[in-house]
């Protein structure tokens, strides 16, 4: 039995729909005046434009969908702008009074949704995600790299290399020149202090004591890894 059948809520949306997000598939259930209609969809980008098609041709104009993981953005990204995405969080629909055991979730949210006892997430704007992606991407990369700097500064004390002694940036112009030759095989101190570049140049007496080292082959292999 509904949850309108069982109390007189007033109705606020005529047609919309519930769905279910998972990895590989999505269960869409819609209800309008017409009735209570269930499709299980795939999660592929021509899944998620069958599943629009199949909202627009029934009239619907808003969707509930929980927040379960990132399997919403996928279909959020493709449902925006053509009907009302509500992303509600799966406590709040699981603390909502008068679900049976046997409703399944995308069926209760297309009941909770048309009276309006769904409370949505905020979902910023497409530019706003836009950025914060790009911002966290950018600060992922700076962590992985400098996770990257620290393994290759551990691999070359091991080998008694002390470019970090003499270059602030291990990574640098300079210091990547000096790592390709360690890889090639080079070893004279001297001739690995000669590719400074820049200001580094007038340090090479520095280097060259700084490069004298016990380079083996396994630390070329790792170099290579990292």
């Amino acid at each position: 039995m509904s949850l309108h059948a069982e109390v007189a809520l007033p109705l606020i949306y005529e047609r919309c729909a519930g769905l279910d997000v998972h990895q590989k598939t999505v269960v869409a259930c819609i209800l309008t005046p017409e009735g209570q209609e269930t499709r299980t969809f795939g999660t592929m980008t021509a899944d998620w434009l069958a599943l629009a098609d199949w909202l627009l041709a029934h009239g619907c104009t808003h969707v509930a969908i929980e927040s379960t993981g990132d399997y919403w953005k996928p279909v959020f990204n493709i449902l925006e702008g053509s009907c009302e995405v509500l992303l509600v969080n799966a406590q709040h629909v699981k603390a909502v009074p008068g679900r049976k055991t046997d409703v399944k979730d995308a069926a209760w949210l297309a009941e909770l949704l048309p009276h309006g006892l769904l409370r949505a997430s905020f979902i910023p704007p497409v530019a706003q995600r836009e950025l914060r992606d790009l911002t966290r991407d950018r600060s992922t990369f700076i962590q992985e790299r400098v996770t990257l700097i620290n393994r290759v500064q551990k691999l070359l004390e091991d080998a008694n290399i002390k470019l970090a002694a003499v270059a602030s940036d291990i990574m640098g112009v300079s210091g990547r020149a000096i790592l390709a030759a360690l890889l090639m095989g080079h070893a004279d101190p001297r001739a690995l202090a000669e590719l400074a570049k820049g200001r580094l140049r007038s340090k090479r007496d520095q280097l060259t004591k700084a490069l004298e080292g016990r380079v083996k082959p396994h630390h070329r292999v790792v170099l290579t890894k990292l």
